[in-house]
């Protein structure tokens, strides 16, 4: 008997083209080293706060610049990306990597910090992500969810295998030292690799059994018009990523004040991170059997289930566990915006509107980060910033689920 499909069709065309694989490779590769510009800063907090004297609050603003310039560099990156392809954009991201970590490490005041984060290193690094999983998604027919989310884990390999090396250099020497390593490692390694995704997916070619790719998609039907589609997504984005950030931004800063030391929580924040590669993953994989819509709404109740086990379980074994779990939960919940957008938008508008997605879900990210500082200020714990992401994932699955109860198939549409 032949799979169900729920998301309404089965994948069409031929296996997707080796060259397609070659290119998520080296797309994976390439977002892992970009993407150090979101966890850099995450692992650098308890260093810089001290060194500038600062409270929580004025410590997190670094991190909450760089997702604003993460989201607009998103956005506009993604325009470009429609029209003349991604390697461009991602060698300007090299140079800008590598010129923003070198500025930082030798600035001399929170303010001059974070404004580098945020307008050169966030911008940078946002080319690294929803860019460069729109260019990926017209490489794919039969495999896309899996595609989409293979490129987008290379965000959360980052913050797996980069938060160990910070530290590691921060102990050799200090945060700017760490810093000035990594400029050098971004020039050197991202410039050649842009250079392998120079040819541009043909869009224009009729989908055969010899290619397996084209202009065909067609979007699903939903009883929503395309601008309310866009709009729901970008407020449920805002509101997952206000729940995530909560963990993600500020798990070493919290094992700090527990006394476990902020090698801990970079060893949980990594943790959490590969337990989101996997998640992405197998969540891509989901994605092209279910839909991206009820694969982003398992998802957000998981993350939401995860995030309250924060709450009552604070032991060090515990919260190693628990941070293992949060990753494995929401790690698939924003590459299914991605999936969403291909699956019910047109193809042709896919860098943009994932984009703009991808820069509300970063918004959500950076005023997430620095309201669980203000609330950590304002009560002196976390349990009351765990509880206002919980808050705001509710808002996320409220949202999903009337997207989910407006979407139908192609065979009831045409009903």
């Amino acid at each position: 008997m032949a799979p169900k499909y729920l998301s309404g069709r089965a994948p069409s065309g031929a296996a997707d083209p080796p060259e397609a694989w070659f290119r998520l490779a080296v797309s994976v590769v390439l977002g892992t080293i970009g993407a150090v510009g979101m966890w850099s800063v995450v692992v650098v907090l308890p260093a810089v706060q001290a060194e500038f004297g600062v409270d929580r609050a004025d410590a997190s603003l670094p991190y909450t610049l760089t997702m604003i310039g993460f989201a607009l560099g998103n956005f506009g990156a993604g325009r470009y990306v429609d029209r003349y392809g991604i390697t461009l954009p991602m060698m300007v991201a090299a140079v800008g990597l590598s010129a923003g970590f070198a500025s930082a490490a030798a600035s001399t005041t929170i303010w001059q910090f974070a404004l580098i984060q945020g307008l050169v290193i966030g911008l940078a690094t946002a080319v690294c992500f929803g860019p460069l999983i729109a260019d990926i998604s017209h490489w794919f027919r039969r495999r896309r969810g899996l595609a989409v989310a293979a490129a987008a884990s290379g965000n959360y390999m980052a913050g797996a295998v980069w938060p160990p090396i910070i530290q590691a250099l921060i102990q050799v020497e200090d945060w700017r030292f760490a810093y000035f390593i990594i400029a050098v490692t971004c020039i050197v390694t991202m410039v050649p690799l842009a250079l392998l995704l120079r040819r541009r997916a043909p869009r224009t070619v009729p989908v055969t059994a010899a290619n397996g790719i084209g202009a065909s998609d067609q979007p699903q039907p939903i009883d929503l018009s395309p601008r309310t589609l866009q709009v729901l997504l970008s407020i449920a984005g805002l509101g997952c990523c206000v729940a995530m950030s909560m963990p993600q931004v500020h798990i070493v800063a919290y094992c700090a004040d527990l006394g476990y030391g902020i090698a801990r929580g970079a060893e949980m924040l990594s943790l959490m991170l590969l337990g989101g590669v996997a998640s992405r993953l197998v969540s891509g994989a989901l994605a092209d059997y279910i839909g991206g819509v009820r694969t982003l709404l398992l998802g957000s109740v998981l993350q939401g289930l995860s995030l309250l086990l924060y709450i009552p379980f604070n032991g060090l074994a515990s919260l190693y566990i628990v941070s293992l779990v949060f990753g494995l939960s929401q790690g698939g919940i924003v590459p299914s915006y991605a999936i969403i957008v291909r699956e019910y938008l047109p193809a042709r508008e896919a860098g943009r509107r994932i984009g703009f997605i991808v820069m509300m879900t970063v918004f959500g990210m950076g005023l997430g980060g620095w309201l669980s500082g203000w609330i950590y200020d304002l009560t002196g714990s976390y349990q009351a910033a765990f509880l206002n992401g919980i808050a705001w994932n509710l808002l996320n699955v409220t949202i999903m689920l009337m997207v989910l109860w407006r979407s139908r198939t192609p065979a009831a549409a045409a009903a």
